[in-house]
């Protein structure tokens, strides 16, 4: 069998190194494999992956965003049908999204050389959830590269197209928050294109009728073996010898922090973990004394190992949950008495005060919000910035459960006849057109009594300000069509449609309570661009005349990070002041002022 990552090594003609993220280098690595076909939806922290694909050659590189994870992934499929190599990437949560897709594609196989990179983010910096896809993985019958720095992230890259077209199989290359955006020396490469495959004239392999899917799951079965073998001679799976008393087994970015907390223990480092290399694991633990396995989150290695009939140990000293650290791994250590236990007073045990997460001065879904609360509705939330307002000061969201849940959620609750609120969905721009429409038709055929409150702010604004079929500009910024917001709502079946300016507050709080009142399905939209937009809409800054504020508190209540108390007192209160700099005019604070004390900065 050829051995790519040596074919990949005669390729570097040229050694260059520069400081790459682990998301830099997953995109460098696609770029030098050849790819010519790139999706995503953007999900922190997988973002960057196709931001930094659009830096290259538009003419080299087909790089768009989808409108979710199942849409990319089926485009990459698509171009792997035509026979080019393709990526689609995602956050952990967006691999549920592509699901679908991605099972029926473990049967089908691939022509291009097919590669979807998955972040998963341990400690849940930013998501719902610290899912582990190495489970995914196994279910779907696909191996896994797990690359421990942004070196191996665009090394595993490109090997992954080699070994996508050599087993006949997607390839999951899975990085985690901490490699995502942590930047270190890259040693860089040259592009290699292949050659275009043309199209496989064959439906017994392309379509997946039952009579086909039975006959090519054995040919799945028969593959993981076959990758097995792979990976029991691969030099990716390294074998590091030392102290016999005691081995330790990682993958990922474990492997560094393994490698720090104890240098002179033998470690086997798997670039897989699935499928396991058997072979190399039974003589890695026959050579040592006493095994543990050290791994983020769940015993997926640990599991596969103790099923082999070998006694090892892991999460009885390593957490199930949070992102791991050298702390992390030598308190483990120390707990299964293989290392000094940390002292008390070591810098590592130093915790900052947390600070609570907050909307933007200026935020447009503010209003919104503001007025749900004054309105006293029941809201299903969803996933965005305006997700903090399940949290004080404005404390108006009930529910939030994943990516375009609100409509269905909302659906469910007035068909349960049982709650006396109003009954609000609230989602995003970019949200509503990953995963939104559908439960709008279904709140339009089921002819239930909701309100649907979609804050159009022009932009995915939480994942870093990143473009959608609403903005009118795709990835690389250029001009295309603008999906109307409106015209989608009739077109389903929406009678009663209404649109307001988010900073508007007597305007939203108005048209939330007649649609509240509507019996059938109100949709409302709240249109104002977000304030990081590269277009900004800004007016002129505020200020507070201290002599006139009476402390009521009615601006505080913004949760505007703009806002806060005065350091004197006036007239023997604390006042409030405004940040001039931090202002950005949207007036929401005069329109609550009861006293009229604040005004526009005089030029």
């Amino acid at each position: 069998m050829s051995r790519p990552e040596a074919a990949q090594a005669d390729e570097r003609t040229e050694v260059r190194a520069r400081p790459l993220t682990g998301n830099e280098a997953i995109a460098r690595g696609a770029w030098e494999a050849g790819v010519k076909v790139a999706s995503a939806y953007p999900g922190t922290p997988s973002t960057e992956i196709l931001e930094s694909l659009a830096g290259y050659d538009a003419a080299e590189i087909n790089a768009e965003w989808s409108t979710n994870e199942k849409v990319a992934t089926d485009v990459a499929i698509g171009a792997s049908f035509q026979g080019v190599r393709a990526l689609a990437a995602m956050k952990h949560v967006g691999l549920n999204v592509a699901a679908d897709s991605v099972m029926s594609q473990t049967y089908i196989g691939v022509n291009g050389g097919l590669v979807i990179a998955v972040c998963d983010d341990p400690g849940i910096h930013s998501s719902q959830n610290e899912q582990d896809t190495r489970l995914f993985c196994r279910l779907a019958n696909i191996p896994v590269l797990e690359p421990a720095d942004a070196q191996e992230a665009l090394d595993f890259t490109r090997l992954a197209y080699e070994l996508s077209e050599e087993f006949d199989t997607a390839v999951i290359v899975r990085a985690t928050t901490r490699l995502s955006h942590t930047r270190s020396p890259v040693v860089i490469g040259t592009r290699t294109v292949p050659e275009d495959k043309p199209f496989i004239e064959d439906p017994n392999k392309n379509v997946t009728l039952p009579a086909v899917a039975r006959a090519r799951h054995p040919l799945v079965i028969e593959r993981e073996e076959k990758l097995r073998a792979y990976f029991e001679q691969s030099p990716l799976t390294r074998w590091d010898r030392g102290d016999g008393s005691f081995g330790i087994i990682t993958n990922g970015t474990s492997y560094p922090y393994v490698k720090e907390v104890a240098p002179g223990a033998s470690v086997l480092k798997l670039a897989a973990s699935y499928p396991l290399a058997e072979k190399t694991v039974r003589e890695f633990c026959d050579s040592v004394d006493r095994v543990l396995v050290v791994e983020e989150l769940e015993p997926f290695i640990e599991a596969a190992v103790l099923a082999l009939g070998i006694k090892v140990e892991g999460k009885a000293f390593f957490p199930r949950v949070g992102e791991f650290s050298p702390e992390v791994v030598r308190a483990g250590l120390a707990k299964a008495g293989l290392a000094e236990a940390p002292s008390a007073t070591h810098e590592w045990n130093v915790r900052p005060i947390m600070r609570p997460p907050v909307l933007c001065a200026g935020c447009p879904h503010t209003g919104g919000y503001m007025a749900l609360r004054a309105l006293d509705a029941r809201v299903a939330g969803d996933i965005g910035c305006y997700t903090l307002a399940a949290v004080e000061p404005l404390r108006s969201i009930d529910t939030n459960v994943c990516m375009g849940a609100s409509i269905g959620n909302a659906v469910g609750m007035a068909k349960a006849g049982t709650e006396t609120k109003p009954i609000v969905a609230t989602i995003g721009d970019s949200t509503f057109l990953h995963s939104g429409i559908p439960p709008l038709i279904d709140a339009v055929y089921s002819n239930v009594d909701i309100t649907v409150l979609i804050l159009d702010n022009k932009i995915t604004a939480m994942t870093g300000g990143q473009d959608h079929p609403g903005t009118g500009r795709n990835l690389r910024g250029e001009e295309a069509h603008q999906v109307d917001f409106e015209q989608i709502c009739q077109a389903v079946g929406v009678k009663w449609l209404r649109k307001v300016d988010s900073y508007d507050l007597g305007g939203l709080y108005q048209t939330m309570r007649e649609a509240a009142q509507y019996k059938g399905v109100a949709v409302v939209i709240s249109d104002r661009p977000c304030v990081l937009d590269p277009v900004k809409i800004r007016g002129p800054a505020l200020t507070v005349q201290a002599a006139g504020c009476v402390a009521c508190q009615a601006c505080m209540n913004l949760g505007c990070p703009a806002i806060t108390w005065s350091e004197g007192m006036y007239d023997g209160h604390h006042k409030v002041k405004i940040d001039e700099v931090a202002c950005i005019g949207c007036t929401l604070c005069a329109q609550v002022c009861p006293s009229d004390c604040i005004q526009p900065v005089e030029q």
